[in-house]
């Protein structure tokens, strides 16, 4: 049985807890999210084959942009996808708890 969205998003979530505490910081309030697939508009303006070839997606300001910050302009996101998660888990010899911390790092670096 493949984890489910809320398995997926309690790993991230320790994860995210396990980095170091000057990550975290400079992280702030970020938003996790899960999704199985990331939305059709997303697949078309980043010029996707398939939403596999998505794991992760930072949304937001980053640091360097943070006192730039625009009227109306949410909270900082990364939404880690499911279903692509599980197709390259499923491939690879890595864990599934080591793919998700990478993937979230990756995205932690785009903030």
């Amino acid at each position: 049985l493949s984890p489910s969205l809320d398995e997926i998003e309690s790993i991230a979530i320790e994860a995210l807890a396990h980095l170091p505490q000057e990550f975290r910081t400079l992280c702030g309030d970020i938003i996790i999210q899960i999704s199985d697939f990331p939305e059709e508009q997303i697949v078309e303006d980043m010029g996707l084959e398939t939403p596999f070839d998505l794991l992760g997606l930072f949304e937001g300001t980053g640091i360097g942009e943070r006192f730039s910050l625009q009227t109306g302009e949410g909270p900082n996101r990364i939404t880690l996808f499911r279903r692509a998660i599980l197709d390259y888990w499923s491939e690879h010899e890595e864990t599934l708890g080591d793919i998700i911390t990478h993937v979230l790092i990756h995205e932690i670096g785009h903030h």
